[in-house]
């Protein structure tokens, strides 16, 4: 088993910035995909920014230009510097991390949210 935490989460003022960690720790073989999600309540969960174990990134398009995805795999840990943020970034962030098993099979593991308010 893996267990992600997260940290970072807050009040902030739109326009302002802040940084999201998540760490892995537990049973870890191989992690490849990190990345962040966030929800709203009555909504979906919706992808933020993912990390491959290489280095590629893919971002939401409300998101681009505004959030940077960065992770340390030396640490299993991945952050989201977020700046410029928006009332509508308000949501509870979630960590989500997708690790290679032994027999080549790939587990999804999730932190349990940190959440985010951006005031108007």
């Amino acid at each position: 088993q893996v267990q992600l935490v997260e940290s970072g989460g807050g009040l902030v003022q739109t326009g302002g910035s802040l940084r999201l960690s998540c760490a892995a720790s537990g049973t870890i073989f191989r992690i490849n995909d990190m990345g962040w999600y966030r929800q709203v309540p009555g909504k979906q969960r919706d992808l933020v920014a993912v990390m491959t174990r290489g280095g590629s990134t893919v971002y939401a398009d409300s998101v681009k230009g505004r959030f940077t995805i960065s992770r340390d795999n030396a640490k299993n840990t991945v952050y989201l510097q977020m700046k410029s943020l928006k009332p509508e970034d308000t949501a509870v962030y979630y960590c989500h991390a997708r690790q290679m098993t032994m027999n080549g099979n790939e587990d999804d593991y999730w932190g349990q949210g940190t959440q985010v308010t951006v005031s108007s």
